[in-house]
């Protein structure tokens, strides 16, 4: 008699975690849905790209497998930000309907460049985010979602620099229970906190403490990542 294999903790975030990801995703759908082709333009947060191009850019790295993304680093000889480019450019479609479709028929991928699983849920939150933010629209994450990829954050470099920027610092979350580092403090809403420990200098305006100021000052243009 075959008995099912256990299921590992790992197992079980790695699940947890995707579907983070797609609940995230099928939110800002649905928050871009209506938006009108004048909207659609509107810079995001990233430097030099609107919201159309970074919600393409979500849709690139949820159709990017691994051996896809080393594919294109090579045909790019290295150049990371021309593989960005590239693959961002594959997902626009012909209008801001089409951008959207292409996104909403990612929403329950599970296909990744070469990252963990948490970064996928970083990445979809923090894009999420530069686009939400210049369009004035608000999403009220589950505290528990945007406080693991906090913790995510406070200790890695690996897709964007958020460990360095936030040394020598005291990050405390005033709706959850994020807290790290030591140093002058800063408090205020956790994703207001992972976007400024991602280089987001428009979300220390909600931020309060002495370390504020600093914190503003590492943070620099925003450049998408992979």
């Amino acid at each position: 008699m075959n008995h099912p294999e256990p299921t590992t903790g790992r197992r079980v975030r790695g699940t947890s975690l995707w579907s983070s990801v797609h609940a995230e995703r099928a939110a800002l759908a649905a928050d871009l849905t209506g938006l009108t082709d004048e909207r659609w333009v509107t810079p995001s947060l990233c430097t030099g790209l609107t919201v159309r191009e970074v919600l393409a850019h979500l849709t690139a790295g949820a159709s990017l497998n691994g051996p896809r993304w080393l594919a294109g680093v090579i045909r790019c000889r290295f150049d990371f930000d021309q593989q960005v480019a590239m693959r961002l450019a594959e997902q626009m479609g012909a209008t801001p309907a089409e951008t959207l479709d292409r996104f909403r028929r990612a929403v329950p991928s599970t296909t990744k460049p070469p990252l963990p699983v948490i970064a996928m849920l970083g990445e979809t939150i923090v894009h999420g985010e530069d686009i939400r933010r210049p369009l004035g629209i608000r999403r009220d994450h589950p505290a528990d979602v945007v406080t693991r990829v906090a913790e995510y954050y406070r200790s890695t470099d690996q897709v964007v620099v958020a460990k360095g920027r936030i040394g020598g610092l005291r990050l405390v979350a005033d709706d959850g229970p994020f807290t790290t580092g030591s140093g002058p403090l800063v408090s205020g809403p956790t994703v207001a906190l992972v976007m400024a420990m991602t280089g987001r200098a428009v979300y220390c305006d909600d931020l309060t403490g002495p370390g504020v100021e600093l914190l503003r000052r590492r943070c620099g243009p925003e450049r998408r990542s992979r």
